[in-house]
Order: C-alpha cells, then structure tokens, then sequence
C-alpha cells in the first residue's frame, strides 16, 4: 500500500523559510511532480531505493575521513536521498548574482595583487590585507599566465527567512565538492531513477565537459598537460580528488612528484621528467611551496612560485587567492562593488563586521538596532576558513556592545548576524522532517565567461536546531535538481559526433604510481602465497594433530619466515599484507576502476570478519581455518581476473604485473628450496606441488608420483606452467621490454641485462642443478631484479 500523504504531518517552523512549502503552506510547483510521484511508493518500496542508492556508494568506494579524538577514520558518505529542487527561474537569478560576484573577486584579488588602490582609497583596512596569512607577498606583483587569478570558484548560499538568498562564504581556495555533487547525482538517480528518467532537471555533464575544456584551453599548447594536485591520501576529501582526476581523465599528483627545472614544472615519471603546464590545485596554497611560502610544508613542491613568477605554469587558482575567503571581506564587499562596478550586488552577503576599528563598532552597534530576527552575533577569529554559521556560537546582548566588549572580542574578530537558514525535507524514519540547508554552487571561468553548474552540492544538519551542516559535525548532503518547464538536453561527456575523432596516446605514469602499482601488485600475490600455506597447513593439522609432526613444523617454519602465526585463525601478518595492498591501491585510486577497486576491497573486509567469526568462536579448528582461506582464495582470484581482463595494457598494467610475477618467482623459488629439499619431511614434495596449484598438471605431466625431479621441473623450469618460476621470469622479461628506456642508445638497460642474465640462467638449467644452495642463490638474484626496477623507475 502506498504510503500515506508525505507532506501531510510536515511542519514548517515559524519564522523559518521551507524549500518545499511556501510562505502560503502550499507545495512549491518545482516540487509537486516529485512529491506525487513518492506519495505513490510503500514503504517498503522506499526502503529498497534508498538501499540501492547507498549501495552504489559502498560499491563505488565513497568515503569522507572523520576527524576525532580517536583519530581519523572512513565513514560511509551520508547522503540524504530526497534531493532540493528550485525551478531554474529562481537558479537564473542565483547564476547571474554570482556571475557578477566572479567577476568582482577577480578585480579584488587582482588589485591585491597589483595597484593596491583598495586599500589606498580606503575601501578596505590595511590590517585586514597585511596581517592576513592567506595574503602571501612572495606573489605581488605576479600576473597568472592566463590573465586571470580565478578559473573555478564555489559559493555557499542559504535562504534567510524572507525568502532571498544570501552568500554566506566565498570559496576561491581549493573549493571541494565538485566530484561529491557528481557522485550524489549518481546515486539519487538510481534511487528514484523511474521518476528522473522523465523529469525536467538540468544534467550535469555539460558543465563537466566545459570544465575539463577550460582546464585543457589553459595549457597553451597541445601538449601540455594538466594535473590534479592534491595533499595526498590523509586529506579528508581524497576520494573527491582521485574521483575527479579519473572522471575527467587528468593526473593525480602529489607535491613529491613535482620537481623545478629551470622555471619549469616537471612530473617524475617512468619515462623520466614531462613538463606540466596547468596544476588544478586542491591544497592550500600556502602549503604549495616550502621554498618561498610555508617552509614547514611536506606536501608542497620547491620552486612552484618561482614557476608561476616566469609564466611557466598556470595555476587553478592563483596562489595567494585564498585571501579573498577571508571572512571579514564579507563587510567590505557591497561598497567595493559599488566603488569598482557601480552597481550593487545581486546577491548579499550574510551581514557582517569586522570588529577592527572605531567605524565598525559604531556601524555593528546600529545594525543591532534596527535588526529584526533577534540579536544574535556570531564571532569567530578573522581569518578561520570554517564552513557556514548556521547559529550563533557567541550571542551577545547589543546593549552590551560597549568597548569593553568590543575589547573582549579582540581585534581579529569578525562579527556575522545569526542566519536562521531554510529547511528541506528529509526522510526520518520513514517520515519528512525539515532540516537547515545550505547550497554549495560552482562556477568555471571559459573563454565566453563564467558558466554556473545547473545543480550543486546542498549540506544538511542533522537536528532542526542544529548549529553546523559540516559533514565533519553530523551533517548530511543531498543533489540538487534544477527544475525546468520545459524539455532539457539529455547531456553526455562524450564527444560531439560532428567532430573527427583521433586516437590519443595513453596518459604519462608518474614514478609515485608506478611504485603503489608495483608494490600492490606485490602485496597481493604474496598475500596469496600465505592463503595457501595456511590452508595446508590446517589441512595436514587435520591429518596429524600433533604439532610437532615433522611436515606440520616445516610448514611452520616457512610461515614463521614470512612472519605468519599459523596458530591464529586469519593472522595478523595476513591482514596487514591486505591494508598495505589496499594503501598502494589507494594512492592510485584514479587509476582503479570502480569494480576493481570493490573487489580489493571485499577481500580485505572477508578477511576481517572471517578473522573476527574465527577468533569469537571456540578453539578454532583445522576444518574452519582452512575453508575461511579457501573463501579468501577464490576473492582473490575474482581480483585478479578483474584486473588482468579489464585494465588497459599500458605502464600501470605492466608495473602492476611485474611486481607480481617477480613475487610469485621469489615465493615459489622459497618453497622449493624448503620443501624440495632432500632432507624435508615426507610430504613435502606433494606439499610443493598444492601451494603450487599444480596437482592436476603434475599427474597429467608425469607418470610417477612426485619426486624431487618432477616437482623442480614442473615448478621451476616449465616455462608453460604459471605457476614455475621460469613462467614468472619470462613474463618479467617481456614486460621489461616494454617499459622506457629498456634499451639505451642500442644497448640494454641494466635492469634489461639483470632480468635477461637470470632468466637465462634458469632456461638452460636442468632439474639435478637446482639443489638447494642453488635456488637460494636464485631468490637472492630475482631480489636483485626488484631492486633494479626500484632504482631504475621509483627513486
């Protein structure tokens, strides 16, 4: 059954603006269709769409890290499923006050920067610039080599309790979202994709591909290169940025992959320094470069001013543009648009003031007089960049606004009016219930002007009363549906068919990556190795309890070797092997597709609950320990299988593959020299041959039982058997051809002579002259060939 009327039981709260119900208490019109269309689903119907939804974010891997005394941690992103939805009327009006906004920003910092006539004439306090950090004089004077201090900007808006919007912050840093607000599209969609599949609402692709236009239009010639520059995997928002670097098919670097020559940005890459021409900045700039800015910085890059001061790289957005996000510049913008423009601005900024000088304490204590919605006055420090005040943390009488308190207050305060911002509804438990909202839109800058994405990024309290809508403070986040009267353009980012196609070179591999590629590749293959010595070790514990028996204290022993407690049901050592996998996986997320990255993913979370399951349970038995790593096996597999059928044949293929091949060499060359040794216990020769998963190949290949010959030959010298240690050899001297610089000038490279010289070796080698001394001098000689591919591509 349907449930009943949504909006039936839905309170607006006095004094308060409502998105879905106007100041008459009838439904908006934008809102109507969506509203009839949930009145027509059960509940339980609901129920299964918001479970989808959110589905498709585990699977797709969306997080944000929560900062805590505990410590950082992943959380699952909090979507609100009901989306806000205004009439794109209303979003026009919106678009074009922050149009004008854009364009003001820009003939501020660019004076800052410049002329200094703001401050000369009056229109802004010196204090407020000179003593501002974000006001970083190593760039006065430097004009950005586009023309332009801004590209991508953010604005925070909220609805006040008239009905109008106002900017509550300027965000022309690194503005975050842009990727959040894709993926909330997503997943909405999928929630209520019946309804959306029909409904006027703006797409967001066309606002992508301009964006991804605009960044490759700063290059100034073809082949340049744009990047992503981000703080790195700790930064709260990392997701967005891998994210975004893959939807839009740009690198992800970090500071350490940067490097300065003669004035001009290089990327470290496999193939030695590329230049770079555009960085698409998501740190601080302060942090950019520790050489001129903030020489405590480990995240920045020496010399990246020095390369913006000759024009060499264009920056998205200008260093030292984060000063216009000072809160106090709020106070100051209105006569400065007035004294620049002539106009007033379209869009008012949440009241302010700055609580610096004599004028503005007069000018707070008049405000507070005629001010209408109580007198609550916020202060915070001048120059914290915080998300928006929803309430006011410090709430002062205006009586009591003498110099005293304005001595209390302090200089470096800024003072900002208690905005009661408009509720949107949200389901709670089945039911609609208001919540303060806040609307994070976002602009590029194209060669026509500013276009204004058709949508946004909305941020939701989590109590009506609620004092912050940060994510970091309990808040959730919803799309943004721009309702239109008339049809939209089904808007995709692929290309246009009236243009010619051409077939572009895959994208460069910085060394960083190909190192976390390298490595995971690594981590994973010798997280396999560990599931089947544990399982066969279980397995003979089974046959024989006793821990001493000679074949169970040998598997023992090589588990030991790898640091493995075989007494744990899913160890430790097992577990940390999948985190560090999953950490180089992280580094290259950009790099990752969705189900690849899920795949890896499920298999460590197997791995923990089956660790947990194990360790609550009785005394663990052989049986159960040796089924959890038949599960874990066949998810590692399921890995593998993705990325060795899916992901493209290039640098980061190769790397991935090379780490795991010479793994799998040095692995299987270990377990020979243990378990092919004459003196291993009996068992031992057949124990070889099931860590090796070559029992079927084994009784096909040979007419006898295993002996020591026939297990050297399968698993050391069968070059067509994946799992024997010439196979692996082979696929690494393949794979080494392919790389950069293999040859130099006609000659091999050293990394080509040390794969070549070993596996030569091996090829010309017959079982008998593989005793024991022999294969551990092979694993000490294949280590060689990892360290070769560390100093030839990662230092």
């Amino acid at each position: 059954m349907p449930i009943r009327d949504p909006i039936s039981d839905y309170s607006t709260i006095p004094g308060v603006s409502d998105e879905l119900i106007d100041a008459s208490g009838a439904v908006r019109p934008s809102w109507r269709p969506f509203v009839d269309h949930i009145s027509r689903l059960t509940p339980e119907d609901l129920s299964r769409r918001f479970a989808r939804g959110d589905q498709y974010l585990r699977d797709a891997g969306v997080f944000f890290r929560q900062y805590d005394p505990s410590g950082p941690s992943e959380r699952d992103w909090p979507l609100s499923h009901m989306p806000v939805v205004l009439h794109d009327s209303e979003f026009s009006e919106i678009a074009d006050g922050l149009k004008q906004r854009a364009e003001l920003l820009e003939a501020v910092v660019a004076d800052l920067y410049g002329p200094a006539r703001l401050v000369a004439d009056g229109h802004l306090p010196a204090a407020l610039v000179a003593e501002n950090p974000e006001w970083l004089r190593p760039l006065i004077g430097v004009q950005p080599r586009s023309g332009h201090f801004l590209h991508y900007l953010a604005f925070d808006l909220g609805r006040g309790p008239d009905g109008n919007w106002w900017v509550l912050g300027d965000r022309t840093q690194a503005p975050s979202g842009l990727g959040f607000a894709l993926e909330n599209r997503v997943a909405t969609r999928r929630v209520f994709s019946d309804f959306f599949a029909d409904a006027n609402i703006h797409r967001l692709a066309s606002f992508f591909r301009t964006f991804r236009g605009a960044l490759l239009g700063l290059r100034g010639d073809a082949d340049g290169r744009v990047a992503i520059l981000t703080p790195g995997l700790l930064n709260d928002v990392y997701y967005e940025h891998a994210y975004i670097a893959r939807y839009l098919g740009f690198m992800l670097l970090e500071g350490e992959d940067l490097t300065v020559e003669r004035g001009q940005v290089m990327v470290r890459t496999v193939a030695g320094l590329k230049p770079v021409s555009v960085l698409w900045r998501r740190l601080d700039a302060a942090y950019a470069d520790p050489l001129e800015l903030n020489d405590t910085s480990r995240l920045g890059t020496p010399g990246l001013v020095g390369a913006v001061r000759q024009g060499n790289v264009s920056l998205v957005n200008a260093l030292g543009s984060g000063v216009l996000q000072t809160r106090a510049f709020l106070a100051f913008l209105p006569r400065i648009c007035q004294a620049l423009r002539g106009e007033s601005l379209r869009l008012p900024n949440i009241a302010t003031w700055w609580c610096g000088h004599d004028a503005e304490r007069a000018h707070v204590r008049s405000q507070f007089e005629r001010m209408s919605i109580g007198p609550a006055f916020s202060t915070r420090p001048l120059f914290e960049a915080d998300e928006p005040i929803v309430a006011g943390g410090q709430t002062i009488d205006p009586g009591a606004l003498d110099d005293a308190a304005f001595a209390a207050l302090g200089r470096g305060m800024v003072g900002q009016e208690a905005v009661k911002l408009s509720t949107t509804p949200v389901f709670v438990d089945g039911r609609l219930m208001p919540r303060p909202m806040s609307l994070r839109v976002f602009m590029v800058r194209t060669e026509t002007g500013w276009e204004v994405m058709h949508g946004g990024y909305a941020r939701i309290g989590r109590s009506v009363d609620a004092t912050a809508i940060a994510l970091q403070q309990g808040g959730s986040v919803a799309d943004v549906w721009i309702h239109s009267d008339n049809r939209v353009d089904r808007d995709t980012t692929l290309t246009p068919p009236d243009q010619t196609f051409t077939r572009s070179q895959p994208g460069i591999l910085p060394s960083r990556s190909a190192d976390n590629l390298y490595w995971m590749g690594r981590y994973v293959e010798r997280a396999e190795g560990v599931m089947r010595l544990l399982r066969a070790y279980h397995i003979r514990t089974l046959e024989n309890p006793r821990a001493d028996a000679p074949l169970v204290r040998t598997i023992a022993d090589q588990l030991e070797l790898l640091e493995i407690d075989p007494a744990v049901g899913v160890p430790d050592g097992l577990r940390n092997t999948l985190d560090s996998a999953v950490v180089s996986a992280s580094r290259v997320r950009d790099r990752f597709s969705v189900d690849g990255w899920a795949a890896l993913e499920d298999l460590k979370d197997t791995a923990d609950s089956l660790s947990a399951s194990l360790a609550s349970g009785p005394a663990i038995s052989g049986d159960e320990v040796a089924e959890a790593m038949g599960i874990l096996l066949r998810k590692i597999s399921g890995f593998y299988g993705l990325v060795h059928e899916n992901m493209y044949r290039f640098m980061g293929w190769r790397f991935l593959s090379t780490g795991r091949a010479l793994e799998r060499a040095m692995a299987m060359t270990s377990i020979l020299a243990r378990f092919a040794d004459p003196a291993a216990p009996e068992g031992s020769m057949d124990l070889a041959v099931e860590v090796g998963d070559s029992v079927i190949s084994h009784r096909r290949r040979y007419s006898v039982s295993t002996n020591r010959d026939t297990v050297i030959d399968l698993l050391a010298l069968d070059a067509k058997n994946p799992r024997s240690v010439l196979y692996q050899l082979e696929v690494v001297k393949d794979l080494v051809a392919e790389l950069p610089g293999s040859e130099i000038n006609g000659q091999l490279s050293d990394l080509s002579r040390a794969i070549l010289k070993v596996h030569t070796a091996v090829t010309v080698l017959r079982p008998g002259d593989l005793d024991t001394d022999r294969l551990l001098s092979l694993w000490g000689e294949i280590a060689d060939v990892s360290n070769t591919v560390t100093g030839s591509y990662f230092k």
